[in-house]
């Protein structure tokens, strides 16, 4: 196949530059400029202090005294890996993750998968389960701490008219923990179910048409289809929440105070804690630190686990 140009002009020289594939000089300086606000507010508000905070790990800082204070080298990691309490308060943070990750995963995916096939009123459901996501966490948490109320609560009412003892839904070391996990999973669930409605809404209808015409249920459709075309989606949900779940504090602190007995003091409860009750904050540092590297260890098992799946695909 020959090109034809221009005459007196090559045949590179008459061929039509392809548009987006030349490199253009000077498009790098106006999106760095574009950026700019936000890299320096990055930078100033979440960079500066992290490093700030390795910084004063090294250190016997306190808010008592100015300065970085003494240098206390690796003392305050080996303080932390020997203390107690706060082994105790990253079980704590570990064991209310276990509590609602699985539920705030399932649930997700079953009231999703409802509201996708209803036909009529759509709408309403997606505002019924989104909603109290919106809610903020001193709302959710009097809401709750009201229907937890011991004798007055609603949820203590409904127990006991079905004949059996209330439970100290706040008071029992028990029982505490049980109790935020449920408000949590009422409170965040919504935002979960808008990732996988969004997930079944890229699903090709015609894949469920083809399968329905082979003679496949509702359930095979499911299994063969919805659960493996959400495989990402799922993983994404997965993580996000295992890391949202690991950074719990508001609602224990305002509705336990990590109590009672430190049953459900977090990692993040405690290190307040140390940090503004006693005044540690070298030490407390040394904790942020350690917490961040855990939670950054679950970031990398999740692109780890995520490039796994684009290689199979």
């Amino acid at each position: 196949m020959t090109t034809l140009t221009a005459p007196g002009r090559t045949e590179a020289e008459g061929a039509p530059a392809v548009r987006g594939t030349e490199e253009r000089p000077g498009h790098g300086r106006p999106a760095l400029l574009m950026m700019a606000p936000f890299l320096a507010l990055y930078l100033l508000f979440v960079i500066g202090p992290a490093l700030y905070m390795v910084l004063m790990s090294f250190f016997d800082t306190s808010l008592v005294r100015e300065g970085l204070g003494s240098f206390a080298g690796l003392r305050n990691y080996a303080e932390a890996f020997g203390d107690r309490a706060f082994w105790e308060s990253m079980w704590h943070t570990v064991w209310f993750t276990i509590l609602t990750t699985p539920p705030l995963v399932v649930l997700a995916f079953v009231l999703a998968l409802l509201a996708d096939r209803v036909r009529r009123g759509r709408w309403f459901f997606r505002l019924a389960f989104f909603l109290p996501y919106i809610l903020p966490s001193a709302v959710v948490a009097l809401i709750w701490m009201w229907i937890y109320t011991p004798e007055l609560g609603l949820l203590g009412r409904f127990v006991t008219a079905l004949g059996f003892t209330e439970p100290g839904w706040l008071g029992d070391p028990d029982v505490a923990m049980w109790s935020l996990a449920l408000t949590t999973v009422w409170w965040t669930l919504g935002f979960n179910f808008v990732l996988y409605l969004a997930g079944l809404q890229d699903i090709p209808r015609d894949l469920y048409e083809a399968a329905a015409i082979d003679g496949a249920g509702p359930l095979a459709q499911i299994r063969r289809i919805t659960i493996p075309m959400l495989a990402r989606t799922t993983s994404l949900v997965l993580v996000l929440q295992v890391i949202a779940s690991l950074k719990v504090f508001d609602q224990m602190y305002i509705m336990t105070s990590g109590g009672p007995n430190f049953s459900t003091r977090p990692a993040l409860e405690y290190i307040y804690d140390i940090g503004f009750t006693d005044f540690r904050v070298g030490y407390a540092s040394a904790v942020s630190t350690l917490f961040f590297v855990l939670v950054l260890a679950v970031s990398a098992v999740w692109v780890l686990l995520t490039r796994r799946q684009e290689q199979r695909l």
